[in-house]
């Protein structure tokens, strides 16, 4: 799920009001891209639309709309910030924020938005900006509207447009959670996870050592709602039962273990990652038992072993896990839609 979702919604259950700050529109160089979001309360702001300057104007503007909140529960509002003159900030373009007053009132589609991209559903939603009479943007009238999109249309984005008068600020919001098996608890399988649990991500971590787990109140400080622990006498049963697109990482304690993930994986051939752990002789080592298993030598070259970016040799389980995350999104940006792929990439103000 999107990690501000989940956060927007808990905020609003225990009563609190809160801000949502969208990018609406990036033109020129702009730190983030449009749909990038940020929830801001009185006390604390949470994710990020790009830091510096800018950021801490939006903090300013949300905090006005929420002390405008006393007259207009509901307060929208659209401000257009240019980075260069007005901010000082290097990237040179400007951005349009839209900004969204939430009570407890808007529970109901959060959490319908939420259903959806639980299920794996896109969805389209809708708010619209009026003028009010000193000409600055902003409603409290027209509710949040959520649609399915076009048919063939999956992919994020984020549109602001003009239409009779009003400022319409639609969005495709998409599932951005990828699903990863892990094989193996660990030094490293264990410093991976933590990790994980701050990626969008879905994580099954499997071992059939039950003692190899932290303890219940030791895994709950790792704060990683996303990971998802599987004690399995069989944990090739993971491999057959992942969905299409799923990223394996195998680094158990066996390396005939090891041998026979490999092998179901590599016969799936439907993965979007699969790494190992081990050094460039083990990987010459099961190169040849796999072919003997009649493997495809061409999905034998999919598998990363030794596991990580080239160019990094510390071999701590914290350095393994960092690499090793970072070659899975690469992995990851790589099978985006094309369309994705050739977005702008964010950069720092």
């Amino acid at each position: 799920m999107q990690a501000w979702l989940s956060d927007l919604q808990q905020l609003l259950a225990h009563g609190d009001a809160a801000v949502l700050v969208t990018v609406a529109r990036a033109e020129g160089s702009a730190p983030r891209e449009a749909g990038t979001k940020m929830i801001v309360t009185r006390e604390a702001a949470r994710h990020t639309i790009g830091g510096g300057h800018l950021e801490w104007k939006a903090i300013e503007i949300a905090r006005q709309v929420l002390r405008d909140g006393m007259r207009t529960p509901h307060a929208r509002r659209l401000e257009r910030l240019a980075l260069g003159p007005s901010l000082g900030q290097c990237c040179g373009g400007a951005v349009v924020l839209a900004f969204e007053r939430l009570d407890v009132a808007d529970l109901g589609w959060l959490a319908t938005l939420a259903r959806r991209l639980a299920a794996g559903a896109s969805t389209v939603r809708s708010v619209s900006f009026r003028s009010s009479r000193n000409g600055s943007l902003e409603s409290d009238a027209d509710p949040v509207l959520l649609s399915e999109p076009e048919p063939g249309v999956e992919a994020p984005d984020c549109l602001l447009w003009e239409t009779g008068g009003t400022m319409l600020l639609t969005e495709t919001i998409a599932p951005n959670d990828f699903p990863v098996v892990l094989f193996g608890a660990g030094h490293v399988g264990a410093a991976l996870v933590r990790v994980l649990g701050t990626l969008p991500c879905r994580v099954l971590w499997v071992d059939e050592r039950d003692a190899a787990f932290p303890a219940p109140e030791a895994f709950a400080r790792l704060n990683a709602p996303n990971v998802a622990i599987d004690v399995n006498d069989a944990p090739d049963e993971a491999v057959d039962t992942a969905p299409p697109g799923t990223s394996f990482i195998v680094m158990t304690h066996d390396h005939s273990r090891d041998l026979d993930l490999a092998e179901r994986i590599l016969r799936r051939g439907d993965f979007a990652f699969f790494g190992m752990i081990g050094s460039h002789t083990k990987r010459k080592q099961f190169e040849h038992r796999l072919a003997a298993r009649g493997i495809d030598p061409m999905q034998i070259a999919r598998m990363h072993c030794p596991l990580g970016v080239e160019g990094i040799v510390d071999k701590s389980p914290e350095v393994i896990a960092i690499s090793a995350a970072a070659q899975l999104l690469q992995a990851i940006e790589a099978a985006k839609p094309a369309s994705a792929a050739q977005a702008p990439a964010p950069h720092s103000a």
